[in-house]
Order: structure tokens, then sequence, then C-alpha cells
């Protein structure tokens, strides 16, 4: 395209003078008017005479404005007239004609903040014991009735507390091997299977069969034991009747999975293929059918706890407990060092409570920090006792007190957090004393109940005062560890309820300042 100008060749063009567009069509005269003719356009008069409406519009359009101008004004006045109604801004006293009409947003509730809940106990699960049930003869005999035998005597007022507990354990420190072997005590202990019926109906859920005494009547009289208890719904623990059968148990009481061991020690020389109990070689059976250990080399089982705390953990076990048989020493009231080394190894491995058995006397107890993890606490009650047996003070030419007549029943309770976390909570331990009448009777001394101890259990003055000594005799041994384990647990339970609520609330962990 060029640069150049050039003007359209058609349409209008710009007058150079006017700058108005003229038409290129030529221009033509216009006619002449006649004389009579009036000028184009007409005068004024005929020009208002030929728009009419002209005032009238004129007329609305100032009615319009008039209006516009009213309607903006009562705006602005009503406005002001509000906010001189308003006591508020005022300062007045009264509402004057303020409208009170609730608004949308007024009749809407207010927003609540709800605190999360602090963690806090979910379920509990108690665990309690009592020691050795050394079946002698005497107890036996005691038993025996016109058509067979009934030791509900034993348990008649241990009952309320195995009964009321949710899951009770004792040691059953004889064989069930029937009638077919006699029906003894010491040194080769047979017992009538009613001990088992007469535990049932007492509220025991466990027996302990992993002890010296597991092989007294040979390889029948170990696997009956096992039949007999567990056709009764019992559990039994330590000891199995084949290499496949679970060397502990997982038990879920109220939702805590709780992992339960037992072991024993044994006597052979640790060279053979078969352990060896109270002297005898547990041929037949082997190493596969009992949870024991060495006392010179106690190694073989630390590796067995080691292996069986891992496949517990893979099954989700939560809390751990390990009773143990240990030896050989009897009748020490302080625990040896091999079973302090023992405990302490325990301890280092994870254990929660280990509670021992064997010694036939009550031994101390104490509260362990594992060498390994210092967070780490076990429970170490290193001997219940007896639980029932015929050793009593002149009975024993290697005692010259009455300490074998007395035992404990201990209880540890765990409890599971809302986060899912399990911890030890508490424990409590209540001494219980053999009393014998013709019959063997566990009381349970209560110390709260000491008052009527003459009339619970229908006794005299002077054995409510041996009751009395057999407490202290206890109390005496345990008292110290107790209160060091109740302490540590109570402070850990409040620490780690406090932190729970500061976690929600903070500064509720915190003491308000002095006024």
């Amino acid at each position: 395209m060029s640069g150049k100008f050039e003007a359209p060749r058609g349409g209008a063009r710009r007058n150079p003078q006017s700058g108005s567009r003229q038409s290129r069509q030529p221009q033509q005269s216009q006619p002449r008017r006649s004389g009579n003719q009036p000028p184009r356009g007409g005068s004024y008069t005929q020009r208002r005479k030929s728009n009419p409406l002209l005032p009238i519009l004129l007329i609305l359009l100032i009615l319009l404005l008039l209006a516009g101008l009213g309607f903006a004004a009562w705006k602005i006045l009503g406005s002001r007239d509000d906010t001189l109604s308003d006591p508020v801004q005022t300062g007045g006293d009264t509402l004057a004609t303020q409208d009170t009409t609730p608004t949308t947003q007024a009749t809407q509730p207010p927003t609540e903040t709800t605190m999360p809940e602090p963690e806090h106990v979910v379920a509990t699960a108690t665990i309690s014991a009592t020691g050795d049930m050394l079946m002698h003869k005497p107890i036996i005999t005691a038993a025996q009735t016109s058509d067979g035998y009934n030791f509900d005597f034993i348990f008649k007022y241990l009952k309320p507390y195995s009964q009321k507990t949710d899951y009770a354990v004792a040691n059953l420190e004889t064989t069930l091997a029937g009638s077919s072997k006699p029906y003894q005590g010491y040194p080769y202990f047979n017992c009538p299977d009613e001990i088992v019926t007469a535990a049932k109906d007492a509220g025991f859920d466990m027996f302990l069969t992993a002890n010296n005494h597991s092989f007294d009547t040979g390889k029948d009289g170990y696997l009956r034991t096992l039949e007999v208890v567990q056709d009764a719904g019992m559990d039994t623990l330590g000891t199995m009747a084949s290499a496949e059968d679970p060397k502990y148990a997982i038990k879920d009481i109220n939702g805590i999975r709780i992992g339960i061991f037992c072991y024993t020690y044994e006597t052979s020389d640790g060279t053979g293929s078969v352990p060896y109990l109270n002297g005898l070689p547990m041929n037949g059976l082997g190493y596969e059918n009992l949870n024991c250990y060495l006392p010179s080399d106690p190694s073989r089982m630390y590796a067995e706890v080691e292996q069986y705390l891992g496949e517990m953990k893979e099954a989700g076990v939560e809390a751990t407990i390990m009773f143990i048989h240990w030896g050989p020493q009897e009748y020490a009231l302080t625990q040896p060092a091999a079973h302090v080394a023992i405990a302490q190894k325990l301890c280092d491995l994870g254990i929660d409570v280990i509670i021992g058995g064997h010694p036939h006397v009550v031994q101390p107890m104490d509260l362990l920090t594992s060498t390994v993890d210092p967070e780490h606490k076990t429970v170490c009650l290193y001997s219940m006792g007896n639980a029932v047996s015929n050793q009593r003070l002149g009975n024993l030419s290697s005692v010259s007190t009455a300490h074998t007549e007395d035992g404990v029943w201990i209880s540890v309770t765990f409890s599971k957090y809302s986060d899912g976390t399990v911890y030890l909570d508490s424990v409590d331990l209540m001494p219980t004393w053999v009393y014998l009448n013709r019959e063997y009777v566990i009381l349970p001394l209560d110390y709260e109940q000491v008052d009527e101890w003459g009339s619970l259990y229908d006794i005299n003055e002077s054995t409510v005062n041996a009751a009395k000594a057999s407490y202290n005799r206890t109390m005496a041994l345990v008292g110290d560890g107790l209160t060091k384990c109740q302490y540590y647990l109570a402070e850990e339970r409040d620490a780690r309820e406090a932190a729970y609520l500061a976690a929600v609330q903070p500064g509720a962990d915190q003491l308000p300042d002095a006024a």
C-alpha cells in the first residue's frame, strides 16, 4: 500500500471551510414561495400548538427529582434516628425504639470449643498368685472322706479373693499319677485329683506345673498331671506333653495381652540329653518338655527367654510375668546372690514381674532397674513361701521358726490407657497363714479386718495372736520392698496422668501461684 493519501471515490467529502461533509450530488434550486404562503417553519404560536406534551414532561421530571431528594433525606434521617436510639452508642439508659427483631446471626447457637479428653485408663488386668501347694501326706489324710477326697477346706477363706481377681495362679507341688501309685508326700509326691476340683471351684485359673517334684511319679505321672489339670479347664505352665506345645502362655485378660513364663531349676550336670528333677532323670522326655535351667549356668534359660519374648512381642503381648522355682537352697529368709543375679538378668531382658518359689519361706521383695534400659523397672518377689503344707514349727529339724507356715497372696495390676499403652500400675501383697485344726486352711491375713479375724475364721484369741505373729513375720521380710515398689508405681502413675492432662490442657500440671 502507498503512503500517499487519496480521498475516497464515493460518499461524502469534507468541506474545507466548514469541516462538514457535503454530498457530491448537484444542488437543486428551491421553489419560490407565493406571496400568501407563511414562512417555512411557521410562527412561535404555531410551534407551541404543535408540541402540547412538552410542559407535562417538564413537570413530571421536576416531580421525580423532588421525590428522589425526599427519599434520600428520609434515609439519612432514619439512619440518624437509629443511631441516637442505641443506648450503647449514646450512653442512654433505655433501649428507646430500637428494633429488637433478632437477626439471622443472633439466632445461630454459639460455637462451643470442646477440649480433647486426656488419655485415660480403659482396661485393667489383675493377676494374683499364691505359693507352693506342697501336698504332704497329712493334708491328703485330712481330705479323705467316706467316698473319696475333698480339699475344699484349704481354700474356703481364700476363695473370696481368688474368685474376685481376674486371673489366679498357684504352684502345684505334687503329681497327679492317679490311684495306680500310692498317695503320698515327701519325697515323691502324688495327690488325688480332687485337689484340682477344689482349686478350680475356688476360682483358680492356672497351676504352675514346673518344679522339682514334677517327675516324682515318672513319665506317666508327669503326663497325667497335665491331662487332669487341663481337663478340669485350668491352664498349666512350665511342663509340656510334647515338643510342639507352647513354652509360655499368652492370656488376654480384659483386652490386655499378658505373656507368662514358668521355669524350674534342674539338678543334672548339663551334659546329658535329659534334665534331672529331684534326683530323677526325665527318661522318655527331654528339655523340650520342661522349662528349666541349671543353677550353675543359666545361660540356656536366658537365650530361651529372649527368644520367647521376641515371639510374644510379635503376638501382641503387652506385659510379662515370670514365675521361677529356683533352687536348690531352701528355708533361707534372704535371697541368695545367685538368685539376685538371675533376677537382674531377667530384668535386663525386659520382664515386668518376677515371682519366685521353692524356698518354702517368704523372701524379700525388691524393685530392680535394668542395666540395659534404666527406664525399665521390674517388680521382684523372691519367694511366696508355702500356700499350704505340713511344714510347721517342730516338724523340721532344719528350721527353728514358724516361717514355713507363712505365705502370701500377691496381686499385680496392669492398666491400658486410651492410647493403647500398657503399664504395670500397682502391686499389692497380703500375708497368708496355714492354720491347722485337723484341717489345713489358708487364712488370708487382711489387716484391715484384723479385729474380725476371730469371728471370720472361728478361731480363739490364742490362734488370733498366732495369726498376727505370722503377719508380722511376713511384713518384716517384704514390707520395705513392697513400699518401695508401691511408691514408685504410684509416682509413675501420677506423673503419667499429669502429662496426659497437660497435653490437652497446657499448664494443668502446674500448681497455681500462691496468692
